[in-house]
């Protein structure tokens, strides 16, 4: 269940990091408060996930699928740009959260 409790703040790191950027320094209300509420719920389910899984684990998956899922997201939607190497680099991340996910024991 950590697992899950850790996809889910993903998720959401990755809907309070997008809505950050429409917040417009926080100067926007409804971009603004996306994102409070996305950091609310993001890290609620990231303490949860903690409980369990060692912190170390825990915040770099958590900080890794929040990246990953922020590039797919502004490549896809936001006109950033896409390359042969941040692709390379998003599949590392892929990777190193991957592997904290199988060697963490749980």
């Amino acid at each position: 269940m950590a697992w899950l409790y850790l996809v889910i703040a993903g998720v959401f790191e990755v809907v309070w990091a997008i809505s950050l950027k429409f917040s417009n320094g926080f100067t926007r209300l409804i971009p603004s408060g996306v994102t409070i509420v996305g950091m609310i719920i993001s890290f609620y389910f990231l303490a949860v996930a903690t409980k369990t899984l060692p912190i170390g684990t825990a915040y770099a998956a958590w900080t890794g699928i929040g990246a990953v899922g922020a590039i797919i997201i502004g490549t896809l939607f936001l006109n950033e740009p896409v390359s042969l190497l941040r692709i390379l680099f998003m599949i590392l991340i892929l990777v190193g959260v991957l592997g904290l996910k199988f060697t963490s024991g749980h």
